[in-house]
């Protein structure tokens, strides 16, 4: 299936011509859509349940097919504690050779991606609009760091804005990219857990860093504790584990 067979068969465009701008932006920006078919389609992520039938990608198409690959999420009201620690995980997971993919929101997640690139990682960004429409706009040079080494990925058309609806489908991307997920902070309702259950639901596997008692950021981290998701407190905990279930750590099923 070609660009633009995939794209007229989302529906997502009411007229050839509305069809025909979509592609003529791309272009114009560098963007690269690819289809399921298509061979730099992530692997991992054509296993899921609804597998988007497009993906955008602003960078390297590449960087979407490397292992090991691991998601880092958590809280966008994220504390100190939650902030240093997902710099610090997405430091240390890219020099442990780990590809790390988040959602480039606010807190939590814009943490991990700025450690990796910190530590000349590979990153991957999920966003909730589309690549012209960067959400949080305060992000939009972080996006393009991220491009430089990574990329950027969307399913949704490149002008879309980020409608509360999007960010549920953004998360099954998410993990659905990942061979497992690390959360480091989340609430009792948040939007970590969410990605957190499409892990659970894909067969992924769930790593937990676990906060303190009296903090209503961890709340959610240490409820999946209890509940059998994998606690951590190190990159070695991740890689230790990886490393026994070795077809997993090379990518396999």
């Amino acid at each position: 299936m070609t660009d633009r067979e995939a794209l007229m068969s989302s529906n997502m465009f009411p007229t050839d011509a509305a069809l025909e701008r979509e592609l003529e932006l791309a272009d114009r920006n560098g963007i690269s859509i690819i289809t399921r078919e298509d061979p730099g389609y992530p692997p991992l992520l054509r296993l899921i349940y609804d597998p988007p039938a497009v993906l955008y990608v602003q960078g390297r198409v590449e960087a979407l097919s490397r292992v090991p690959v691991l998601a880092v999420v958590g809280s966008r009201d994220a504390s100190d504690y939650g902030l240093r620690a997902a710099r610090r995980f997405g430091s240390e997971l890219s020099q442990a050779g780990f590809t790390v993919v988040s959602g480039c929101a606010r807190g939590v997640d814009t943490a991990a991606h700025v450690g990796v690139l910190d530590a000349g990682g590979v990153t991957v960004a999920v966003l909730g609009s589309g690549l012209l429409r960067m959400y949080p706009p305060e992000n939009e040079c972080l996006a393009g760091r991220i491009a430089e080494t990574g990329c950027v990925v969307s399913e949704f058309p490149l002008t879309a804005g980020p409608r509360r609806e999007h960010f549920p489908r953004r998360n099954r991307i998410v993990s659905g990219l990942s061979q497992g997920v690390l959360l480091v902070e989340a609430a009792e309702r948040s939007g970590a857990l969410i990605t957190a259950r499409f892990a659970l639901e894909q067969g992924r596997d769930v790593f937990c860093l676990p906060g303190t008692v009296d903090s209503a950021q961890s709340r959610g981290t240490n409820a999946l504790i209890k509940q059998g998701a994998f606690l951590v407190d190190s990159v070695e905990d991740i890689r230790a584990h990886f490393t026994i279930e070795g077809s997993i750590y090379h990518g396999g099923s």
